[in-house]
């Protein structure tokens, strides 16, 4: 059965770049360039919807559920990085991605894997996909078979779900609780949505993850104080963390983090309030984690 791309903006062909290929690599960048300046627009016009969904996010974090992406070629590879890099910036294991196929389709396509419901409803079942959790559907083009058939297995277990894609009136928020639809025009080649798409999804998955950990508070100010120090350059920006949110100097952030195995959240209280490990633990346990609260 044929599918249906007409009319999607994703796979339109953009009449600036017919020509293309006669063009300099000069000429090109410099259209290249061009065109992707539309994305921060069009990202900027979907901000209330943004804003809805990262409120939804905080909520399901509050309560303990997941935040799980999942998706199908670039947009899933583009999810599972976003999951991916919370973990050492924000020491946080509920965010999650899936691409259809399975982790080995990040660095080699499997064929049909995005054309099956199954797989995404087998997908959630094996990470226990339950009514605490939302399920987030990222594809360009708003139609994936293997996306919404995750969306419609998490509303069946009762978890909230958010969509992300590239193009207006799209099947895909039809079955969404919280839809998200931009554009930024079609592409500098047609339908290779790794360019003005992909850019797209990558900076709003930024926004959805970072203002979700503000939210729940893992940032003090502009401070990443849940990072996790798993190598020397992230030990090393614990020291600086504490020495900004503190104004000590290197050794007495040092001795602190030495007595907390590199907590910040701990070595700033104990530093600010003059407490010790113990009672700064308590005081974030209190309040939640938030340094702002436990400090009252």
């Amino acid at each position: 059965m044929a599918v249906k791309i007409e009319g999607l903006s994703t796979e339109t062909r953009n009449e600036k770049t017919k020509d293309i290929d006669l063009l300099s690599t000069e000429q090109i960048l410099s259209i290249m360039n061009q065109e992707d300046n539309k994305v921060v627009e069009a990202v900027k016009g979907a901000l209330p919807e943004i804003g809805i969904l990262v409120s939804e996010c905080i909520n399901v974090y509050k309560r303990g559920g997941r935040i799980i992406y999942i998706g199908a070629g670039t947009s899933g590879r583009l999810g599972l990085m976003d999951a991916v890099e919370v973990v050492p910036t924000y020491n946080s294991d509920r965010f999650i991605g899936l691409i259809a196929g399975g982790d080995n389709a990040f660095v080699k396509a499997v064929e049909g894997a995005e054309d099956s419901k199954e797989l995404a409803v087998q997908d959630l079942k094996k990470i226990n996909l339950c009514d605490k959790d939302i399920v987030i559907g990222i594809a360009a083009s708003g139609r994936t078979p293997y996306v919404i058939g995750g969306l419609d297995y998490a509303r069946s277990v009762g978890a909230k779900t958010g969509s992300l894609c590239c193009n207006f009136n799209t099947e895909i928020s039809d079955h969404s609780d919280f839809p998200i639809e931009l554009s930024a025009g079609p592409e500098v080649v047609t339908g290779s949505t790794r360019l003005k798409a992909g850019t797209c999804q990558k900076i709003v998955l930024n926004m959805i993850s970072t203002a979700t950990m503000i939210g729940v508070g893992k940032v003090y100010g502009n401070l990443m104080v849940d990072v996790k120090a798993t190598n020397e350059k992230l030990v090393e920006r614990c020291r600086r963390i504490v020495m900004e949110a503190t104004g000590c100097d290197h050794e007495k952030a040092d001795a602190v983090l030495n007595q907390t195995n590199n907590n910040c959240k701990q070595a700033i209280l104990m530093i600010l309030l003059n407490i010790d490990q113990r009672e700064a633990q308590e005081r974030l346990e209190k309040a939640d984690g938030y340094i702002r609260k436990a400090m009252q």
